[in-house]
């Protein structure tokens, strides 16, 4: 038989017919019992993402919350942010603030909450002390909890016991039987207690966990516990249950970690006469290692790989990725594409491995489906704010996204790349291994026929009229060396860059060209430009470079 419980209906409990009912309490009464829940399908959809503000938003948290927030705008239900901060000692204003922006940067705006409001306010545990007590209160009356004056030293001796009994380190119910004269007598000296919940001692309780399928707990394997402490403060499954019920949240999507904690949090559901949500646990995330993802393996908050350049709207397909899939082959989605596509019933029972080069990757291409105007404000303003370039806007700035965004993973590398191109490692290119055969292919004469080039004006003149006139330029420089191909192009890269690789050689030479002539450039850029390329080049020492002697360094070192 079924009861539905009082309360919003989205959750009936079902208390299996051969257990009485496990919450008329008596001295000595069996406390046997076990429960099934089936969720109401006709129920409006709340979830809630309860952080906890002593530190930073780390991605797993990020991802409870993307999981949350997906489940929610699929089922046209509401995302609800709590804020868990009873923990007074750690908690601060700062961690809080931190989190709401790094939640706000990857898009995932909360229905009701801190800055927004609500109907089931306040959204801060520290707030609502008020209600805990009230219910806690509730309990003590119905006879669901029991005061318990035990001392830290008597606790202390119980667990030393139960350890050398081998049994779980469980409350010995000490108090959960004491005459109500023994009660007053220790009320009357001022005793401190606590507010401790009475557990069944048989049976078991089961959820069906819409991820991990059903999840049961024997009774006798958790003691009763505390709800209050000494000091009147709520203990964590206490507030938890008390705010996921008088919020009216429907589903509770949270990290498996917490899995251990649905028992007690269940127990004073049905205590409190409150339906249950559905619960899902989502599993953790682990480090390459499969160990859990933490600081030792690098970065694991929002806020670091922001400031590392990550778009969040990368940030964010990465982590749906993360255990949950459409079923299909593609790993591009954007915010809404996700929403449309999200079911909880796709969400993997094992742990998925943060990968950071699979998220840089993917940076990569979400930087380069930005639309080109956007792209370049972007790099743009990175340009100026490091101070490689004094403007942050403009055709230099253009052409230099253009050529070198197909290289450029995170808004970072940018100034990598801009830096590599208006570099000019000349010297050590040439005396590196991999310099050395083009040295040897007569480099000295195609430095000589360039630099002859150049002081005519020829060269600039070309460079003057763009792609076309560098082409115009370069085939007849190649018929006049009878050089082609690799042979011509190779030479010129290195006495024209410094290098042995990069971005297409006509367009970079154009763009340095320009660079010069245009005073874009920061002074502490450490920018060569190509008047003084030409006069490095004229003061080689050929001779002494076609000598063997030790390479300085390789040449892929000098192109990164």
């Amino acid at each position: 038989m079924a009861a539905l419980v009082a309360g919003t209906p989205w959750m009936r409990i079902r208390v299996i017919p051969e257990f009485a009912s496990p919450f008329i309490f008596r001295r000595h009464f069996r406390r046997n019992f076990s429960v099934r829940a089936s969720i109401d399908s006709d129920a409006p959809v709340r979830v809630r993402f309860a952080p906890s503000p002593t530190g930073n938003l780390h991605v797993g948290g990020a991802r409870t919350a993307l999981f949350n927030y997906l489940f929610a705008r699929s089922k046209g239900g509401k995302f609800v942010l709590r804020i868990e901060d009873t923990d007074l000692e750690r908690s601060t204003r700062e961690s809080e603030e931190a989190v709401l922006r790094d939640l706000a940067w990857l898009g995932l705006d909360w229905d009701e909450g801190p800055g927004v409001g609500g109907d089931y306010g306040p959204y801060r545990q520290s707030e609502r002390n008020s209600m805990y007590k009230q219910y806690a209160e509730k309990l003590l009356e119905s006879g669901h909890v029991y005061r318990c004056f035990c001392s830290n030293e008597e606790l202390e001796k119980m667990k030393e016991i139960a350890e050398l009994k081998k049994l779980p380190p469980v409350y010995s119910g000490k108090w959960a039987t004491a005459a109500d004269g023994e009660v007053e007598e220790e009320l009357a000296k001022g005793t401190p207690y606590t507010y401790r919940f009475r557990v069944p001692k048989e049976g078991s309780l089961k959820i069906n966990d819409l991820i991990r399928g059903e999840v049961s707990w024997k009774l006798d394997t958790v003691g009763d516990f505390v709800i209050m402490r000494s000091n009147g403060q709520p203990v964590y499954n206490f507030c938890v249950t008390v705010d996921d019920a008088t919020m009216a949240i429907s589903h509770v999507i949270r990290a498996e970690e917490h899995l251990p904690n649905t028992l007690r949090q269940a127990l004073i559901y049905k205590a409190l006469g409150f339906p249950m949500p559905s619960f899902a646990h989502v599993s953790l995330i682990l480090a390459p290692d499969r160990s859990k993802l933490s600081k030792r393996h690098g970065a694991t908050s929002v806020g670091q790989y922001r400031d590392m350049g990550y778009l969040p709207q990368a940030t964010v397909n990465y982590l749906a990725l993360l255990g949950w899939g459409d079923g299909t082959e593609n790993e591009f989605f954007t915010i809404d594409q996700l929403v449309e596509k999200f079911s909880i019933g796709r969400v993997n029972k094992s742990g998925a491995v943060f990968d950071s080069t699979k998220l840089r990757w993917m940076n990569g291409q979400h930087l380069r489906a930005i639309p080109f105007e956007e792209l370049s404000q972007l790099i743009g303003e990175h340009w100026k704010s490091t101070g490689l370039l004094t403007e942050s806007e403009g055709p230099f700035v253009d052409d230099a996204v253009q050529l070198l965004k197909d290289g450029i993973d995170l808004v970072t590398d940018s100034g990598t790349a801009l830096s590599n191109l208006l570099s000019y490692p000349v010297h050590a290119t040439l005396t590196s291994p991999e310099g050395r055969p083009i040295v040897e292919d007569k480099l000295s004469e195609v430095s000589a026929h360039l630099l002859a080039a150049y002081d005519s004006g020829e060269l600039f003149g070309a460079l003057e009229e763009g792609p076309a006139g560098w082409q115009k330029w370069v085939k007849g420089f190649g018929k006049t060396l009878k050089r082609k191909g690799k042979s011509l192009f190779m030479p010129l890269r290195v006495l024209l860059t410094g290098k042995l690789h990069g971005p297409d050689m006509g367009s970079s030479v154009i763009l340095i060209y320009k660079a010069g002539n245009h005073g874009i450039v920061s002074p502490q850029a450490g920018f060569v430009t190509l008047k003084e390329r030409f006069e490095i080049l004229r003061q080689l020492d050929w001779e002494a470079l076609n000598q063997d002697h030790p390479a300085l360094e390789s040449a892929a070192t000098i192109s990164n």
